[in-house]
C-alpha cells in the first residue's frame, strides 16, 4: 500500500469525488489542459490506495457561442463538431493514462435534463428573472466584463480578442443576493480553496460587490444551448448549463443514494476558472438548496518559452505529441515536477530534455537497472526481504521519512514537492551505492544488495500515483530480476 499504515481518518469504503472543469470543444486538447487533468489523477490515485471509492469525473463543454461560431466556420452541424473533438479531449486517458471513470458532455440527454431541473429549482426559489441589458461580452471566457476588469480596453486573458456588445433581453440570475451568504461561507471553510491567494482574490472580488448575470441568450441570435424551461425562445448562457454537469455526473437528481455518497467533491480547476468555480457555481448551489463544494485547487497557465501558447504564435504545445516523442510517464513526470502546482510555470524542449535525461534516465531508470542487475546476479532466486531484515538502520529511516513526507505534500496538492522528496530517496540509494560498492563481493554485499533490493520496490510503490507505468515496470523488474531500459537518453 501507498501508506503502511492509513491515517484514522481514512476509512476503507469511504467515498471520494474529483473533477476537472469541462475544457471546450474549440480546438484540440493542449498542455494546460493536460496539467490540470493529470494533477487531478494523481489525487484520484493517491485516494485509491487509501482504501476509498473514487469518482473522477471529468468531460467536454459543448454549448456557447465560442463553438457554435466554429462549427458553423467549419461548415459542420454543431453537434457533429463536438462529435469529432470530444474524441479527442477522450482520446487523453489513453494517451496520458488516466484513470477517470466518467466522461461526461454536456449534449448528453441526461445532463441536458439535469440543467433544466437546476434552472426549476433555482426559479423557484426566486433567483431567476427577465430584463434587458447591455453589455460588453469577451467571446473566449464566455463571460461579461465590466471596466474594471479590462486592460487597454480588452480583456485581460484574451487581449487579441475584441470584445463585443450584447444588447438583449434575457434571464438573469440572483448573484448580488449571495454575497454574504458566500462571504459567511468563506469565512467557515478556510480550506476552501487552495492556494490562499487565490482564495483571498475571490474574498476581495465578492467583498467589492456582486452583480446579477445573464443566464440566457436568445435563440433566434444563438440556438446552440440548452432550452431554458417554459420559454423556447431562450437557450441557458453557457456557463449556467456546463457548471450543472458536477452534480449531473453523479445521476443528480435521479440517483439520490449516489449523489448524498460523492457530493460535495474536490475540483481542479485552472486560475482563469476562479469565479465560476468558487463563486458563481457556489451561489448556484445555494440557490438550488445543494451542499457547497467540498474545495477548490486552483493552478497556474503554461506558457510556452516565456510566450502566451497561441495558434497564431505556432508555439501551442500538443500533448499527444509529446507522449508520441517521449512517452506518457516522462510528460507526467515534467509537469507535476517542473511545474509548482499553483503557479504559473514555462514549457520549453530544452527543459524538458534537462530534466528527463538527469531525473528519469540517469535518475531512476539508472537506480533500477544497476540494483536489478546485482540482484539477478548475486542471488537470482533471492526474495524481496521483510522490512525487518533490512540491516542498514539509515535506509530504514530514509524510506520511512520518504512515506511520510510525501504523503504530508500530497495532501497539500504539492505534486512537485512530493517528486522532489522521492528523488531524494534515489539519490541516497545511488550515493550508499557508491560508498558500499557491492560488486566488489564484500562481506555485506549481499545484504546491501537486499536493501536496495527493498528501497526500490519502495520507490515503485511511492510512484505509483505520479507514474503508473514505470510504478509497474519496477515492480515486473523486480519480480523477474530482468529490467528494461526505463527511459532511454534523450
Amino acid at each position: 500500500m501507498f501508506l503502511k499504515k492509513k491515517p484514522a481518518c481514512r476509512q476503507a469504503g469511504k467515498k471520494f469525488y474529483i473533477t476537472t472543469t469541462l475544457p471546450y470543444v474549440n480546438a484540440d486538447p493542449h498542455i494546460g489542459f493536460a496539467l490540470e487533468i493529470i494533477q487531478a489523477d494523481v489525487i484520484a490515485r493517491y485516494h485509491k490506495y487509501l482504501g476509498e471509492e473514487v469518482f473522477f469525473n471529468t468531460g467536454v463543454d459543448e454549448h456557447g457561442l465560442k463553438i457554435y461560431r466554429k462549427a458553423i466556420e467549419e461548415n459542420l452541424d454543431p453537434k457533429a463538431y463536438c462529435d469529432i473533438y470530444a474524441k479527442k479531449f477522450d482520446d487523453l486517458k489513453k494517451a496520458l493514462n488516466l484513470s477517470y471513470n466518467n466522461f461526461i458532455r454536456t449534449t448528453d440527454e441526461h445532463h441536458i435534463k439535469a440543467a433544466q431541473e437546476f434552472w426549476k429549482l433555482c426559479q423557484k426559489n426566486g433567483d431567476i428573472y427577465k430584463k434587458n441589458y447591455k453589455v460588453k461580452y469577451c467571446v473566449g471566457c464566455e463571460l461579461e466584463k465590466t471596466e474594471s476588469e479590462l486592460v487597454n480596453g480588452c480583456c485581460p486573458i484574451h487581449p487579441n480578442l475584441k470584445l463585443e456588445t450584447i444588447e438583449e433581453e434575457n434571464y438573469f440570475f440572483k448573484y448580488s443576493k449571495y454575497q454574504q451568504i458566500l462571504l459567511d461561507f468563506y469565512e467557515k471553510t478556510p480550506d476552501f480553496v487552495i492556494p490562499e491567494k487565490r482564495f483571498n482574490e475571490i474574498r476581495e472580488f465578492t467583498k467589492r460587490g456582486l452583480e446579477d448575470f445573464s443566464i440566457s441568450r436568445l435563440k433566434e441570435k444563438m440556438p446552440w444551448g440548452i432550452e431554458v424551461p417554459d420559454d423556447d425562445k431562450h437557450v441557458m448562457y453557457v456557463w449556467f448549463d456546463a457548471l450543472v454537469n458536477y452534480v449531473s455526473a453523479l445521476g443528480w437528481p435521479e440517483d439520490k443514494k449516489k449523489f448524498k455518497d460523492f457530493w460535495p467533491g474536490l475540483q481542479v480547476a485552472g486560475k482563469d476558472n476562479l469565479r465560476q468555480q468558487t463563486s458563481m457555481w457556489q451561489a448556484m448551489l445555494l440557490s438550488a438548496g445543494l451542499p457547497n463544494s467540498k474545495q477548490v485547487f486552483i493552478h497556474g497557465f503554461i506558457t510556452a518559452d516565456g510566450q502566451k501558447m497561441s495558434k497564431s504564435l505556432g508555439n501551442v504545445i500538443n500533448p499527444f505529441d509529446l507522449v508520441n516523442k517521449y512517452g506518457t510517464d516522462a510528460v507526467r513526470y515534467h509537469l507535476l515536477r517542473e511545474i509548482v502546482p499553483t503557479e504559473d510555470g514555462d514549457f520549453t524542449y530544452e527543459k524538458f530534455a534537462q530534466r528527463y535525461n538527469s531525473d528519469l534516465a540517469a535518475g531512476i531508470g539508472n537506480l533500477v537497472a544497476r540494483v536489478v542487475a546485482m540482484a539477478a546476479k548475486s542471488n537470482p532466486k533471492s526474495q524481496i526481504p521483510n522490512p525487518k531484515q533490512i540491516q542498514n538502520p539509515k535506509l530504514k529511516k530514509e524510506i520511512e521519512e520518504t512515506r511520510k513526507n510525501c504523503v504530508e505534500q500530497l495532501e497539500k496538492f504539492k505534486f512537485n514537492e512530493a517528486l522532489k522528496i522521492i528523488w531524494e530517496l534515489i539519490s541516497w540509494c545511488d550515493k550508499y551505492i557508491n560508498e558500499e560498492r557491492p560488486w566488489e563481493n564484500k562481506e555485506n554485499s549481499l545484504q546491501v544488495i537486499n536493501d536496495l533490493f527493498f528501497a526500490i520496490k519502495e520507490i515503485g510503490i511511492l510512484l505509483e500515483p505520479f507514474l503508473p507505468e514505470t510504478a509497474e515496470k519496477i515492480k515486473s523488474a523486480i519480480e523477474s530480476k530482468k529490467s528494461e531500459i526505463l527511459f532511454p537518453k534523450i
